[in-house]
């Protein structure tokens, strides 16, 4: 009767083993492994097999777009500086680069965007289109490295 018990238990244990090695990753994402606590691999889009007790799951990098909606003033030590309202669409290219920024990619492009929009002698009297081209241009500069990249920049500036 033990025997039984001992032999159920060490197949269910070898079984959840079994699926938990099993890893299915969904179109568009990549995932970042750590071995042991150190970064071993990526895994694409599929099905891949894992060491259940060793490896896990850092991050899970959506490769699709992503939007940051901005609705902040650049300068809140100025009194009437301009509100910036608009969206940042961004999306990740290299995952091997971006893995070490990913979740802090947000607060990265918003703050690069605040930047070098105060790095403008008057943002207000330039025209939007223009301004928005040079805002992505000045964000691919400090994010390309990182892997991600600024597809799209649609900012007005209110009072």
């Amino acid at each position: 009767m033990l025997f039984q018990i001992s032999l159920s238990l060490a197949l269910l244990v070898f079984a959840t083993l079994v699926v938990m090695s099993v890893k299915r990753i969904p179109e568009g994402q990549v995932y970042s492994m750590q071995r042991l606590g150190r970064p071993s691999r990526m895994l694409a889009s599929g099905t891949h097999v894992v060491l259940p007790l060793l490896d896990r799951v850092v991050h899970k990098i959506s490769l699709n777009g992503h939007a940051l909606q901005l609705a902040e003033t650049p300068l809140t030590d100025l009194h009437g500086a301009p509100r910036v309202e608009g969206l940042v669409y961004w999306q990740v290219l290299e995952p091997e680069r971006a893995d070490e920024v990913i979740d802090q990619a947000e607060d990265l492009i918003r703050r690069n965007t605040l930047e070098a929009l105060c790095a403008s002698p008057d943002p207000v009297a330039e025209p939007i289109p223009a301004r928005n081209a040079r805002l992505k241009q000045a964000l691919n500069q400090h994010l390309r490295p990182r892997g991600v990249l600024v597809t799209r920049v649609d900012l007005k500036l209110a009072a």
